[in-house]
């Protein structure tokens, strides 16, 4: 069984640092696919940052330059490591992770920016 649990969310004044941490279990971090998404209140779910096939990396434009995705193999936890954070980045932060044709997600952990 697959679980992925994301931690490290929490309140952050604009300008600030946050790192999220997608711990996974029941699956070996190998070239899967697997990425970030965020979801705000009355909004789409949408893809933050991504590995894909295990190595190259995409962002979403809105957080190029201050986003960074990566992976540590050996604990089996991805990371979104967010600087210059923005109200707009508000949201709820899911991670998720491919197997084949299945998708795993996460629970989400919520990241509130104050202006």
């Amino acid at each position: 069984q697959v679980q992925l649990v994301e931690s490290g969310g929490g309140l952050v004044q604009a300008g600030g640092s946050l790192r999220l941490s997608c711990a996974a279990s029941g699956i070996i971090f190998g070239i899967n696919t697997m990425g970030w998404y965020r979801q705000a209140p009355g909004k789409q779910r949408e893809l933050v940052a991504g590995i894909i096939s295990g190595y190259k990396t995409n962002y979403a434009d809105s957080v190029k330059g201050r986003f960074t995705i990566s992976r540590n193999n050996a604990k089996n936890t991805m990371y979104l490591q967010m600087n210059s954070l923005k109200p707009e980045d508000t949201a709820v932060y899911y991670c998720e992770i491919e197997r084949g044709s299945l998708a795993y997600w996460g629970q989400g952990t919520q990241v509130t920016v104050s202006s």
